[in-house]
């Protein structure tokens, strides 16, 4: 398939298929992360999220890891408890309410991610550098609206639906 220009386009289809692809390698690349350094795949999306919750200054509490991972609070717990035995998070009191617990990521679990995944993140970051700004744009767009229909359909594929 070719646009008015003579330049080959990617249907909708194809599209979802390169997607899925990409996926499946991330999902290796973070399986090589695990294997290395001997981390469940639970621990790996654990760290991805109180790392999205740090970047975006947003206190991550057990029931909102749980609620990121699909866990309930005694699996939680012992993925905090495992985690911060390896010296990867820890858990503090929140200053403003004292019966609040706080999870945080330590600086060796950041270390120990970004010698790992520093490579493709800056690979990552020259491929989205040839791009324009409303490319990236749309990229962005993309992307938010993707995200929202895996969870939206993810939503509606729940148990007991």
């Amino acid at each position: 398939m070719t646009d008015t220009d003579g330049a080959p386009t990617t249907s909708g289809h194809e599209t979802v298929h390169l997607l899925r692809a990409l996926i499946v390698q991330l999902d290796l690349f973070g399986a090589e992360f695990a294997a290395e350094h001997q981390l469940h795949s639970t621990d790996v999306r654990a760290l991805i999220s109180l790392l999205d919750a740090e970047r975006a200054e947003q206190a991550a509490t057990p029931g909102w890891l749980g609620r990121q991972l699909s866990l309930n609070s005694a699996s939680v717990t012992a993925l905090i408890d495992r985690m911060e035995q390896r010296g990867l998070v820890v858990r503090e009191r929140d200053g403003s309410d004292r019966r609040r617990v706080i999870i945080s990521v330590t600086d060796r679990a950041k270390k120990l991610g970004w010698s790992f995944f520093g490579p493709l993140i800056g690979q990552a970051t020259d491929v989205l550098e040839s791009f324009s700004p409303t490319q990236l744009e749309t990229i962005g767009e993309f992307l938010t609206k993707m995200s929202a229909a895996v969870e939206a359909t993810r939503g509606s594929q729940a148990p007991g639906d």
